[in-house]
């Protein structure tokens, strides 16, 4: 999916280092961090306003916003506390996510496509490998997140791609390179945000349109945390790669996520994975036979 706007990363000198702000396990709370300490606006500054710890974005008829990290990652954990447009927000997408650069670019998306008022909102995440996307699975969510914050989490390492609601699991993408699948773990990616139009196709396929009378659409944000390898553009691909998936480097802390005890999901979040897709999942493109005949192949192999 688009997501508007690209911003380019100043060169920095030096290696992949840990950074290190959040818990250790994925349902732990975490120490968070204000918005300049990772990120800066990428593009409408004007539409960004500061209100303490927390970040509003803003869309209106001249623009939305974005904002990106100030550096890249390869494995570990991002979460943001994100509260989304109030009231009637149809045509809108608010989009917090991962990317890495180029035509043949590596993604995890959460994507939150907009209500007419009393509707639900409906959450697609996505994830492109080596340029290729088309993996949506939408949820409506067991909550208003219009009304709160709520935490929004992406936990990656070399297994597998975690997406995660208040430290709820709801999609795993699995490397099944031993299936002959090509995983996303060689490329370094930043982090991501945007408030932006999208009412040709984001709220029921395109059938309703922004109601720009309700405009601005705000979008606020505080509790961000980055618990992950940091890459710089100087460092080959292969070399991050390397030190990023080393459990053990000499740093002073481990690469927690490389641990045996992350490879899996836990008893617990499998059935909370189990209950999301029994009770909130409404699309999943493994079983859209109009949009795909023949299943894509990982849908054949992915227990989830």
């Amino acid at each position: 999916m688009r997501k508007m706007a690209p911003f380019s990363f100043p060169t920095l000198m030096g290696v992949c280092v840990v950074f290190v702000m959040a818990g250790l396990v994925m349902s732990s709370s975490s120490s968070t961090s204000r918005f300049d300490e990772f990120f800066q606006p990428s593009w409408a500054l004007d539409h960004f306003l500061y209100e303490g710890e927390v970040l509003r974005m803003k869309l209106d008829t001249n623009s939305g916003a974005g904002f990106s990290s100030k550096s890249k990652y390869m494995f570990g954990k991002i979460t943001a506390q994100i509260k989304l447009v109030e009231g009637d927000s149809a045509g809108t997408v608010t989009a917090f996510y991962m990317s890495s650069d180029g035509p043949k670019h590596h993604e995890f998306d959460f994507e939150f496509l907009g209500n007419t008022t009393g509707e639900p909102y409906l959450l697609q995440t996505n994830v492109y490998v080596n340029g290729v996307g088309n993996r949506e699975q939408r949820f409506s969510l067991w909550f208003d997140p219009s009304k709160d914050f709520h935490r929004y989490s992406i936990f990656w390492t070399q297994h597998r791609v975690v997406f995660l609601v208040d430290d709820i699991p709801i999609r795993v993408h699995t490397n099944m390179e031993h299936k002959g699948l090509p995983f996303p773990r060689d490329q370094a990616m930043g982090v991501y945000s945007s408030i932006w139009n999208a009412d040709d196709w984001a709220t029921q396929g395109g059938r309703v349109k922004t109601d720009w009378s309700h405009a601005p659409f705000v979008a606020s944000y505080k509790g961000f945390e980055i618990d992950a390898c940091e890459c710089v553009a100087t460092v080959a691909a292969a070399e991050n790669m390397r030190r990023c998936s080393n459990s053990n480097n000499g740093e002073k802390r481990r690469h927690w996520w490389n641990d045996p005890t992350f490879s899996a999901l836990t008893v617990h979040q499998s059935h909370q994975l189990m209950w999301t897709h029994a009770n909130h999942m409404v699309y999943n493109y493994c079983t859209d036979t109009a949009r795909f005949p023949v299943p894509p192949v990982e849908c054949l192999h992915h227990r989830h």
